[in-house]
């Protein structure tokens, strides 16, 4: 199966999920509930869910277990960009070539949609029955508030909005994404891994070291498509960074360089993979696919 087929297995899984929960009678405003579910269901890559499957099915996970897990990531990941989209952040009118949350619903129904799914995340993880441990779960629980946090995803995009219209360094860049980008790719990976019964404490940490590597070549080709790519294809405007006067790896390094640099943290990723007694093709397959894509 190639590595796009593995992908769109994992988008229809988690959306089936995330459905089920949404399908329910639910004692809410209608209006919140539609924005929220238009949220989810934004034609999104699905990355961090299918990083959650393809590492809990490398180690022996319950598929039950890890459908819970990537609707729990996604809902975070849905969150951050219905937050990234609005007036006083990114102010995007589109996401993926639909128009954003805000533009359809308001700013007020957006803002709520986002707290929203923010809670969903971990309701999920909180009410579900986990065939491992009560202590896993509450580490997953734990992982993933500090992953999504102040000092995970909302310390990057902070940094972010701090470092708008000023010149930083690429260590400053790296330290940006690493947080606001990196945290979330990570925590996917350990979550899918904490479903196991039997993970050593090296696969950790090789995981741990492969998700760093690729969450930065992640954000590293993002910058690059920002310049290369065109707007149909991206879903968003294309040039939106340079135009937000955003420091990007192609600003700081030159379009080469930013090049070598997502080929060299694409060989780091692979090389922690090495070091895992565990069949990782399909983490592999992901690696490079993320530098390989237009989108």
């Amino acid at each position: 199966m190639t590595i796009k087929e593995l992908i769109t297995h994992a988008q229809t899984d988690v959306a089936n999920t995330l459905n089920l929960y949404f399908d329910q009678s639910l004692n809410t405003d209608e209006t919140i509930k539609a924005a929220t579910h238009y949220s989810l269901m934004n034609g999104g890559k699905r990355l961090r869910p299918f990083l959650v499957y393809a590492t809990g099915k490398m180690l022996g996970a319950d598929k039950q277990d890890l459908d819970v897990l990537a609707a729990a990531i996604e809902c975070i990941h849905s969150y951050s960009l219905v937050h990234d989209d609005l007036p006083a952040m990114d102010d995007d009118e589109l996401r993926r070539g639909r128009p954003t949350c805000h533009i359809v619903y308001g700013e007020a129904h957006a803002i709520l949609a986002g707290d929203a799914l923010q809670a969903l995340a971990f309701e999920l993880i909180a009410k579900h029955n986990f065939n491992c441990s009560a202590q896993a779960q509450v580490k997953m629980i734990a992982e993933l508030a500090h992953a999504s946090g102040l000092q995970g995803m909302v310390a990057g995009q902070g940094l972010d909005i701090a470092a708008t219209d000023k010149v930083i360094t690429v260590a400053e860049l790296e330290r940006i994404h690493k947080l606001k980008t990196g945290a979330l790719i990570s925590c996917a990976i350990t979550l899918g891994a904490l479903c196991s019964n039997n993970v050593s404490q090296n696969t950790l940490e090789n995981l741990a070291t492969f998700g760093y590597a690729i969450g930065l070549a992640f954000q590293v080709h993002d910058d690059i498509l920002d310049v290369e790519g065109d707007t149909v294809t991206l879903g968003k405007p294309q040039g939106s960074d340079i135009a937000a006067n955003k420091a990007t790896y192609p600003a700081l390094l030159g379009m080469l360089g930013a090049k070598e640099k997502a080929q060299n943290l694409i060989q780091q990723a692979h090389a922690a993979l090495a070091n895992i007694d565990a069949d990782t093709s399909a983490l592999a397959s992901l690696a490079n696919y993320l530098i390989e894509r237009d989108h």
